[in-house]
């Protein structure tokens, strides 16, 4: 046998492999040091035992026992593969087979990822504040074109207009509400294109005007006359902020900066570059940041006043930043877009929440301190809201005046008065409409719909913008 398994050719070796006969069969003999690894590397690979079942006397009734039975009839007994699962392996048919372990065995569950109900955490959920809806009160009609910008004087007596007429008007605020004809008391003319900035100075008699001639000026009210131009910018003129101290002026427009100047001496101070498109919006503070712009380039940036350098973007936004509005109760801000509105954190730029649901291009912005945020769009929607918690408790939409066109309800710029209890819009149909709250609305005539609110809450905290 051994001479006819040493022949080198392999059809002889072929021929001898597949012989039927039993006396000349071919049974390849296994090596005993690769089995053993065999069976050790199975060992090694088994999960641990849970419970270690008591094994009977009998070493051959053990039900945790891996039995191999061979050809020749000899039966072998070996350690269990695992004590959770006992099994019987016949060699001759390859069939696996279980040998009837105990079904009381713990099996363990492994590679399964549960989510455990001791990490869930319950939704919190905030209790928006109830306010009264707001109706127009009284409409103005003097302007020839789209009002752009409004104003209050620090005395609350009366209120500034700009418009793409290129004229001022300046409007007694207690006439206006009652719609009193002698309620405009003077027109100032001075730009040649549309007036985009106004502010009022709390601390001089002086109004500081923006417009899309690249001009910034400013009036002195005793005589109604400019005393002073603010000249650099290459382009037009879109928002311009006082500092609440300092006698800082703050303009940006379409050159994509944002330029400080010194009120005093007409020189300036900071060109604070780093947007890629126009600058429309500007927000000022007494801490840092001081200089919170707004832009078309979809970036909000946060400025350090005394080194003139940003000191953070933030690049939430997916559409064209053209509002901002702050508080006076608490040191945030909101930003407005196409996209939705988000709360931010004024410190360090901290994103807080978005307030979904104005579909629309947000042209405006404004609070009082009663906490009512109004959002104006470019159709004609306006959305209330409740600045902490935003939410929307009134949607409505502007009524254009007799003899404009449908598509001329954008609203462009809107303000509350020093009180909060008066809102007034300008719009596309040249028109300035004056809100008030409705006095005869009660929590019961007008309630919250929590059950839609809670809805919308569950939905955004899906979210992560």
């Amino acid at each position: 046998m051994s001479t006819s398994l040493s022949a080198e050719s392999s059809v002889k070796r072929t021929r001898i492999l597949y012989k039927t006969t039993a006396e000349s069969a071919f049974i390849p003999r296994s090596d005993p040091t690769i089995h053993q690894a065999s069976v050790n590397r199975r060992k090694r690979r088994a999960p641990p035992p849970l419970q270690q079942q008591s094994s009977s006397s009998n070493t051959t009734t053990n039900s945790n026992a891996l039995t191999i039975a061979a050809s020749e009839g000899t039966t072998t007994t070996m350690k269990p593969i695992s004590a959770a699962d006992p099994q019987t392996v016949n060699q001759t048919s390859g069939a696996l087979v279980t040998t009837g372990g105990p079904t009381s065995a713990k099996k363990k569950i492994g590679g399964i990822l549960v989510e455990s109900t001791k990490s869930k955490q319950k939704l919190k959920m905030p209790t928006p504040d109830w306010h009264a809806p707001w109706k127009i009160s009284t409409v103005l009609s003097s302007h020839l074109g789209w009002v752009r910008s409004i104003a209050f004087d620090p005395t609350n007596d009366m209120f500034a207009t700009g418009s793409a007429d290129r004229t001022i008007k300046l409007w007694d605020l207690a006439k206006a509400s009652v719609g009193a004809p002698d309620a405009l008391k003077l027109t100032l003319t001075g730009h040649i294109s549309p007036v985009r900035g106004l502010a009022f100075s709390p601390r001089h008699p002086y109004l500081f005007t923006a417009g899309e001639d690249k001009m910034v000026k400013c009036w002195d009210l005793e005589t109604n006359q400019v005393i002073r131009h603010y000249h650099g910018h290459l382009s037009g003129v879109f928002c311009l902020a006082l500092h609440p101290t300092l006698d800082v002026l703050v303009t940006g427009g379409r050159d994509a900066v944002a330029r400080v100047w010194d009120m005093r001496t007409k020189t300036q101070i900071h060109c604070l570059s780093g947007h890629e498109h126009t600058v429309a919006s500007i927000l000022t503070k007494s801490t840092d940041p001081q200089i919170i712009t707004g832009s078309h380039d979809t970036t909000v940036k946060l400025w350090d006043l005394a080194a003139g350098k940003v000191m953070t973007t933030l690049t939430h936004h997916q559409k064209s930043i053209r509002a901002l509005a702050q508080p006076s109760f608490e040191n945030t801000f909101v930003s407005g877009a196409a996209d939705c509105l988000k709360y931010w954190q004024a410190k360090d730029g901290r994103f807080m929440k978005s307030y979904t649901g104005h579909k629309a291009v947000v042209n405006a912005l404004a609070v009082n301190d009663d906490g009512v945020l109004v959002s104006g769009g470019d159709d004609g929607s306006m959305h209330f809201w409740d600045y902490k918690t935003g939410h929307n408790f009134q949607s409505s939409e502007s009524i254009v005046q007799p003899g404009s066109l449908d598509a001329e309800n954008a609203i462009l710029t809107a303000q509350f008065d020093g009180t909060g209890s008066r809102l007034i819009t300008g719009e596309a149909d040249k028109s300035i409409k004056i809100w008030k709250q409705d006095d005869e609305a009660s929590e019961l005539t007008h309630p919250i719909d929590m059950v839609a609110w809670r809805k919308k809450c569950i939905k955004e905290s899906k979210q992560r913008y």
